[in-house]
């Protein structure tokens, strides 16, 4: 028998989860066995919310003691509505962690950690001298690309439905390692060590597979930054043709515990975290 859950009352802080969609979101479990790991009184909750409200809710909830996460579509519209920020939301323009203190809300960009945790746990030997397809130009694929750059990457080439897009994000981050590869048939017959799919294809099961993944000459692993109850249409692809992959939930974890220290200090319960996400599949 589970014992019952703390009452929430006034003295509870509060945090969620801002986006739009938010409802496939694990950062709810992920986070609530957190919480009921250290024994804290909090709570933590999925909320979705529109391009105008983000601001003030995520100032609300974080001057109110609380703080959160934000995902998917409002990450550079949360970075312009904190006051104080890391260098990590300086260095990519997108803040995904927020909380208060002395007054101030603070923004931090926890998903280039856990993008660089996910990529080391799928290859083991690095990025190091590799080139990697990076799909996309949004608040995601800002954070990949500065944890690629980090590691060393060889080259990086960027496709995206909007090219002046992934050229904007070339010159800002790219440090010479990046170029701007045009649209997805940019990848026909070039050697991949890692696919990176960083778009918000896949939420849904009825989505097109963002890569063809038999138009490289080689794919090295895959690694699908959005994540669901049963992995992605793209990881599921790629484990068809016998290649590595992982869907987001490694970097949900890695980046959550990044915020989770951010909110509430050592320690962080890291195998309640990743056991919350284990059933929810594979």
């Amino acid at each position: 028998m589970t014992s019952p859950r703390p009452a929430v009352t006034a003295a509870t802080r509060v945090f969620a989860v801002l986006g739009r969609p938010v409802g496939h979101s694990l950062s709810p479990d992920l986070h609530g066995a957190a919480l009921e790991a250290r024994g804290l009184d909090a709570v933590y909750v999925a909320l979705n919310c529109g391009d105008d409200e983000i601001g003030g809710l995520l100032r609300g909830l974080a001057l109110a003691g609380g703080g959160g996460n934000v995902t998917v579509p409002h990450k550079a519209r949360a970075a312009a509505a904190v006051d104080r920020t890391t260098p990590e939301v300086e260095r990519t323009g997108a803040c995904n962690t927020f909380w208060a203190r002395d007054g101030e809300v603070w923004g931090d960009n926890t998903d280039v950690a856990g993008f660089r945790g996910a990529v080391a746990a799928l290859l083991p030997g690095g990025v190091a001298g590799g080139r990697v397809a990076l799909v996309g130009a949004g608040g995601a694929a800002r954070a990949a690309l500065a944890g690629l750059v980090d590691d060393g990457a060889g080259e990086v080439v960027v496709v995206n439905r909007s090219r002046e897009r992934a050229q904007a994000l070339v010159d800002e981050m790219g440090a010479g390692r990046a170029r701007v590869g045009g649209g997805l048939d940019a990848l026909q017959g070039l050697d991949l060590d890692l696919v990176v799919q960083a778009t918000s294809i896949g939420l849904s099961d009825g989505d097109p597979l963002p890569v063809d993944l038999d138009g490289p000459a080689r794919v090295g692993a895959v690694l699908d930054l959005v994540y669901g109850p049963s992995g992605t249409p793209l990881v599921r692809a790629a484990r068809a043709r016998g290649l590595p992959a992982a869907d987001g939930r490694e970097m949900l974890v890695l980046q959550g515990a990044a915020a989770f220290r951010r909110w509430f200090g050592d320690p962080v319960p890291l195998d309640a975290m990743r056991s919350a996400l284990s059933l929810r599949g594979p």
